[in-house]
């Protein structure tokens, strides 16, 4: 899990080579006039997950983890938004089948710990780890870009 502001994204540009195309991507659009729903950027390799979300309350997110893609995920309006972490490792609670069509796999876990994004902040979320999104108060647009490994 990294957590920083999306001026030093470059940064991170030497973890995957399509960690570039996205974070461009995301530095060129205005995310507040399009459309909700999901957006192919760059076929299955770079998609975005647009939304308008009322945040929940801690015991109301569950973990997630994911096996095909990285998520970039960038407050776009709101104040600010938590997100629970664990280890994907420490993960002992499924809420079902891991869903490849979907790429995800629910977990009743509590997480281990908690972090707060807030707009110009991304998140990016590997494979090993455990998040649970969309924590706190109010309604918020935020953007999930999805990175196939």
């Amino acid at each position: 899990m990294i957590l920083d502001s999306l001026k030093n994204s470059a940064r991170y540009y030497s973890i995957h080579p399509r960690l570039e195309r996205a974070f461009s991507l995301i530095a060129s659009t205005d995310w507040t006039r399009m459309e909700p729903g999901t957006h192919l950027l760059d076929g299955r390799d770079i998609f975005v997950n647009v939304m308008d979300v009322s945040l929940k309350r801690k015991p109301d997110a569950k973990l997630e983890v994911h096996d095909a893609y990285m998520d970039i995920q960038v407050l776009i309006t709101g104040r600010e938004e938590a997100f629970g972490w664990s280890e994907r490792k420490d993960l002992v609670k499924p809420l079902g089948a891991f869903d490849t069509a979907k790429d995800i796999c629910f977990y009743d876990d509590e997480p281990q710990t908690y972090y707060t994004l807030r707009p110009g902040q991304f998140t990016l979320l590997f494979p090993e780890d455990g998040h649970a999104p969309m924590v706190g108060e109010g309604d918020v647009r935020k953007i999930i870009v999805k990175v196939r490994r």
